[in-house]
């Protein structure tokens, strides 16, 4: 929903899906079941939230400053909102606008800018034209030393093989040790079969450039969460591409949704899984930090060799295939049994998922921080008792957790998160400080993006008001992300763990 601001709109988007039947994979339409999307130029080519559409809009098509001096008057369509002065974080609005609001909102907007922005060149959804001017014209091209610095970096000594996102406009030293997409998928890497993208937003169009020309006709399997009508517009986005297909996960519940970002590499040498934290759209490749764990190539195993060749001491390869076979489709059968002839006893992190649904007993420690909770007890090295270390997350939205911190955050999550070691003595909740970062409207004011990086911060106001005594465990966070991150800290910097998340 729409708030006004002396900045422009903003929105936040609704979670709410109710459950409804999903198909197990789709091929591209070739209807014209989207063909009305395909004059719209208000959005980005990509199903995505109501706070990301509108950042884009405004990115897109700034506000044009007039000499003329605001009416001091307030419209009587116009709610006043409640001031949150000094509160350093601002909260978003999604309650419902009047109509007659709206109206008066489309008035004021669309007579500002409409000469200027029909005289500009229009979006075209259906070519996969620009998103923005910058973005789209923008081009990762690599010299022969800069890949041969990205195979140095990757075979070199970096055991846990996690890396950062480059980000653009910033000196390069600071982009030493990061990977782009196009880094990832290049042929430095191995030559190309086919691939699985799991992602939440997607643009198609863009993720077929960032292959290099000899692999983007390759089979390029699209594992989505979308349904209805973003799940039309997602496939109508893949008519021109033949070698496209989806698989729509199933959501079993009404909130669920699919965050997973992964991908999977099927090449001519061997096998590579990709977990990471970006959306596939240009802007969260371009001046956002985020994370990438990149596996080592795994090599095929040899004709004949038993179910339970090829298998880490971390249990991934089993992991990988339980959460692969989560998703009950057809569609990454093919992909499950690559993985299974496949050499995966190099991998030296554990896979932690999370599926949406409702578990009982064991089951419950199968996904998600019930699982953290399994994996630090039986891994991780216990903390001294007389050391309280803290607990720091980080991460780019927020959801209900209930009216205070004992319905959730400061029981149930904090238990899993302090239990390191098995023999470890319990540790008091109080004797465990948590940090929350998250950005403030300053922050987002100054990082490179400005203030469309809020599009990435989803957090409603409706939330926010029953949940205020969230905001006293808040920390600044000086750059827009959209890597999630939880840490346990002993005072002088040491680890206990460290989580990457990206559910």
């Amino acid at each position: 929903m729409l708030q006004e601001g002396a900045h422009g709109k903003w929105t936040v988007s609704s979670s709410d899906e109710s459950a409804e039947e999903n198909s197990d994979s789709e091929k591209p339409c070739t209807s014209s079941l989207s063909d009305a999307a395909c004059g719209r130029t208000s959005g980005p080519p990509y199903p995505c939230s109501e706070a990301r559409k509108v950042a884009h809009k405004r990115k897109a098509s700034p506000l044009k400053l007039t000499d003329e001096k605001p009416s001091t008057e307030t419209p009587p369509a116009v709610k006043q909102r409640p001031s949150q002065e000094g509160s350093g974080w601002c909260l978003s609005s999604s309650d419902e606008e009047s109509e007659d609001q709206q109206k008066h909102a489309h008035k004021e907007t669309v007579k500002e800018e409409k000469n200027d922005v029909l005289k500009e060149r229009p979006l075209n959804l259906c070519k996969d034209d620009k998103l923005s001017e910058n973005l789209k014209e923008e081009e990762y091209n690599v010299t022969p030393s800069e890949a041969q610095d990205t195979w140095d970096l990757v075979t070199g000594g970096n055991p846990f093989r996690f890396f950062l996102t480059k980000v653009s406009g910033i000196e390069q030293n600071y982009n030493s040790g990061a990977l782009h997409i196009k880094d990832i998928l290049s042929p430095l890497f191995g030559t190309l079969i086919s691939s699985a993208q799991f992602n939440y937003c997607i643009d198609v169009g863009w993720l077929v450039r960032q292959y290099p020309q000899e692999f983007r006709k390759k089979p390029l399997l699209i594992v989505h969460g979308e349904k209805r009508e973003s799940k039309a517009e997602l496939i109508a986005q893949a008519r021109p591409y033949d070698n496209i297909s989806f698989c729509q996960a199933k959501l079993d519940i009404a909130f669920g949704t699919h965050h997973t970002k992964m991908m999977l590499l099927l090449y001519e040498e061997g096998l590579r899984v990709v977990i990471h934290t970006s959306n596939l759209i240009a802007e969260d490749w371009h001046q956002k930090t985020q994370g990438i764990w990149l596996s080592p190539l795994y090599p095929r195993l040899p004709k004949g060799a038993s179910g339970s060749a090829g298998e880490s001491a971390t249990n991934f390869k089993s992991d990988l295939i339980s959460y692969l076979t989560a998703y009950s489709s057809p569609a990454l059968k093919e992909w499950i049994d690559l993985i299974q002839e496949h050499d995966l006893s190099e991998t030296r992190v554990y896979l932690l998922g999370s599926t949406p649904g409702r578990y009982q007993g064991s089951d419950k420690e199968k996904w998600g921080h019930l699982r953290l909770k399994k994996l630090l007890k039986e891994h991780a090295l216990s903390l001294p008792v007389q050391e309280s270390w803290p607990l720091v997350g980080q991460f780019s939205s927020i959801g209900s957790m209930g009216a205070d911190g004992s319905k959730w955050l400061c029981s149930e999550f904090q238990e899993s998160l302090v239990a390191a070691g098995s023999g470890a003595t319990t540790l008091r909740k109080c004797d465990v400080p948590i940090h929350l970062v998250y950005p403030t409207v300053n922050n987002v004011r100054q990082s490179l993006e400005g203030y469309p990086a809020g599009g990435s911060l989803p957090y409603s106001i409706q939330t926010a008001q029953k949940q205020l005594w969230l905001h006293s465990y808040f920390q600044c966070l000086p750059q827009a992300e959209s890597l999630k991150t939880y840490a346990c800290l002993e005072n002088n910097g040491r680890s206990c763990f460290a989580k990457i998340k990206k559910h």
